[in-house]
């Protein structure tokens, strides 16, 4: 079996893999990548978000004083923070401007927020998958007054190049983000865990503060999230997106496929 190196400087034996966690709420889509790769290599994959959302209301946004009307721009990060978006502009009964540009991490982003506007009346723009791939795109808008809608826990990378560039831009706490109950977690072991956000990794050890990873592969999509899982002292086995993997599906099947190898 093959031999690797992570972040960490451990080498790890790439060993064959049968179950996988995944920390998210299980695809309603019947042709999910992740149930043809259960299929295919013969997997037991379940489903369990790490994380719940709960709104910030409107009293609370209020003590921030951030007008949404004083922006040309609203940049969104994940479904969560388009959802509480509108949900927020609507019981604050705001009119948003028809010129107002919508700004999003990925084109699935983008493409959720038409549930919400017509999207040919409106400027939409939107990274491949990344914050740093939605960074290239902003670079390009620095004219704007941006809006970031978001948790009160959040990746910096947009902030930070925000900040660091002199854009004109204001953070609004609009969700909150907490950890879900996984006491019924406790005895049950798997191969592999896949995480998606820092707040994940947070959970993890909300629910489990004595957690030992010993030959549990985690895998983690995004550099915020791998960075979490590594200051925690945990190996990263699998780090997505990869070049030819750009999805944590594509990264799963590329370690399972080496490990049975």
């Amino acid at each position: 079996m093959d031999v690797i190196s992570n972040s960490g400087d451990v080498e790890r034996i790439k060993r064959p893999v049968s179950s996988i966690l995944v920390s998210q709420n299980q695809p309603e889509d019947a042709d999910s990548q992740y149930y043809r790769l259960a299929d295919k290599y013969n997997l037991k994959i379940d489903f369990r978000p790490f994380i719940e959302v709960e709104p910030v209301d409107i009293k609370e946004f209020r003590t921030q004083k951030v007008d949404i009307l004083n922006h040309s721009a609203v940049i969104f990060t994940s479904r969560h923070a388009v959802d509480h978006f509108f949900k927020l502009t609507r019981e604050l009964r705001l009119d948003i401007p028809t010129d107002m540009k919508y700004f999003s991490i990925s084109e699935q982003t983008a493409n959720y927020i038409q549930k919400y506007i017509v999207a040919r009346k409106r400027k939409m723009f939107s990274g491949a998958r990344t914050a740093t791939d939605l960074i290239e795109v902003l670079k390009k808008h620095q004219e704007e007054r941006f809006l970031l809608p978001c948790s009160n826990v959040r990746s910096g990378e947009i902030p930070d190049f925000l900040k660091a560039n002199g854009y004109e831009y204001s953070d609004a706490v609009i969700y909150k983000t907490v950890a879900s109950d996984l006491s019924d977690l406790a005895e049950v072991n798997y191969d592999m865990i896949a995480f998606f956000s820092p707040s994940d990794i947070n959970s993890l050890y909300v629910n489990f503060p004595d957690f030992i990873q010993n030959n549990t592969r985690i895998a983690g999509f995004g550099l915020s999230t791998a960075k979490a899982i590594i200051d925690r002292g945990l190996i990263l086995d699998i780090e997505a997106p990869l070049p030819l993997a750009p999805s944590m599906v594509g990264a799963l099947e590329f370690y399972i496929r080496e490990g049975r190898s």
